[in-house]
């Protein structure tokens, strides 16, 4: 893992880490191709909605990074960070507020948003197979 340990320094703070990067890419990835597909073989409203489920969690996903980053530079060394319950668990209640006016006024189908939500999970997923992958053609014989 090449996280940096230290996000305290100007430089780190502003670096996403590879690992980060590369699950970033792949939920672009197959976000787009989820919206293309979804374009081309059920409805445009649904390549519409799996595009912005996929923007709702890149939203989410930086959203968190971000607080996360706050909480951790306002800590002193060796201390427990204090975390507001009420600031962590407003990302929840704003994105399901997103969600909530989306399915009330029927702009797109609620279940495309809720995949795109999702692509994170699918990036991780294929991530992990990529690399399962990776290390049988890495291996060395005995």
């Amino acid at each position: 893992m090449s996280e940096p340990d230290d996000l305290r320094t100007p430089d780190a703070a502003e670096l996403i880490p590879s690992q980060h990067r590369r699950l970033l890419v792949l939920m672009a990835v197959l976000g787009a191709l989820g919206t293309i597909a979804g374009a081309v073989f059920s409805s445009v409203r649904f390549g519409a909605g799996l595009a912005v489920g996929v923007l709702l969690a890149f939203v989410s996903y930086f959203w968190l990074r971000y607080s996360l980053r706050k909480v951790f530079e306002n800590t002193p060394e060796g201390e427990r960070p204090r975390i507001s319950a009420l600031r962590y668990l407003g990302r929840y209640f704003a994105l399901g507020g997103v969600i909530a006016v989306i399915y009330l006024s029927e702009i797109l189908p609620i279940v495309p948003v809720i995949l795109g939500m999702a692509s994170f999970g699918f990036a991780v997923v294929a991530e992990g197979l990529i690399q399962i992958f990776l290390s049988f053609s890495n291996r060395k014989e005995i």
